[in-house]
């Protein structure tokens, strides 16, 4: 098992790993729209936040030497349902492979986030 970590994505925000690979797979912990290098949240708007959350997951999918399309699973979440066709618009244009999906509705986030995702990808 190996753990990875990149500037280029937010740092965790807990006691967790930015992603593990193990097997042959890259599994990564949730992203919420936290800018790089400031760690503060980006964007009011969920397409917005979908953006910094998509090239945070990209930013480690690349650290750990695979690429969007070789995501098998996302696991989306979102404090207003009614953002949901907002969300997948932007999400459509980072996951053009169409990999299986969960998409739930949910109270809240860390930080005031609206949406966060976490990916299953193999290397």
């Amino acid at each position: 098992m190996k753990k990875i970590y990149t500037e280029k994505a937010p740092a965790a925000v807990g006691p967790y790993s930015q992603a593990v690979v193990a097997n042959g797979m890259v599994y990564t912990s949730g992203q919420i729209a936290l800018d790089p290098a400031t760690g503060q949240l980006v964007g009011e708007t969920i397409e917005e936040q979908t953006e910094q959350v998509m090239k945070n997951l990209i930013a480690i999918l690349e650290e750990a030497g695979t690429k969007a399309e070789n995501v098998v699973k996302t696991l989306c979440f979102l404090t207003d349902i009614n953002d949901f066709a907002a969300f997948n618009e932007v999400y459509a244009r980072y996951f053009t492979e169409k990999p299986a999906r969960s998409c739930v509705g949910i109270k809240s986030l860390p930080k005031g986030a609206i949406c966060e995702v976490e990916v299953i990808a193999v290397l």
